[in-house]
């Protein structure tokens, strides 16, 4: 690979020559480099995995960006030589992490976070039958990060399932048994 520095002929030309090179523009540099072509190996298991997981993160994306609002959110993300499709992909890519669940008096704060923004986190309180006592989306907190859920009850033996949602849709779930 080479960066082309004060060559004005290569300055305009994009694309492959022949079978050999290609020229390309990235961050406002040109480069050239050999010309890849189709890999001969068969791709491993976690490579099919990365590829699935992609195909749809690109699709969430590309509904996602059918929001004014989202768009122009992500667009106030990107850096440099990235747009608005990219950091879409990024955040439909990873879901959120639920970090910490406490519980406080009658209220449980949890602890969620996500590169960019955790859309809502729904708490449910299950008795040890495995009966739906309360639902409800919890509130949060001003530090950005906390969300808070008033419980009415907490039965011993049950427990608390806790759903954090990105902005994609994609959820991350966990449970804190009560004892």
């Amino acid at each position: 690979m080479a960066i082309v520095k004060d060559n004005i002929l290569l300055q305009l030309v994009r694309g492959s020559i022949g079978k050999h090179i290609t020229i390309y523009e990235r961050n406002g540099q040109v480069i050239m480099a050999k010309k890849r072509g189709p890999s001969s190996r068969k791709p491993t298991a976690k490579q099919l995995e990365a590829r699935q997981k992609m195909t749809i993160a690109a699709a969430y994306a590309r509904k996602l960006l059918n929001d004014p609002e989202l768009k122009a959110y992500y667009s106030s993300l990107a850096g440099p030589g990235q747009n608005a499709y990219n950091m879409a992909i990024k955040d439909a890519y990873n879901s959120p992490e639920i970090q910490n669940i406490i519980l406080e008096d009658q209220a449980v704060v949890v602890t969620a976070k996500d590169e960019f923004r955790v859309a809502e986190v729904k708490v449910q309180v299950i008795d040890a039958a495995g009966v739906i006592i309360e639902r409800g989306k919890a509130v949060l907190a001003r530090n950005g990060v906390d969300w808070y859920y008033e419980t009415a009850a907490r039965p011993v033996g049950g427990k608390i399932v806790i759903m954090a949602v990105d902005l994609p849709g994609k959820e991350t779930v966990r449970e804190l048994l009560l004892v």
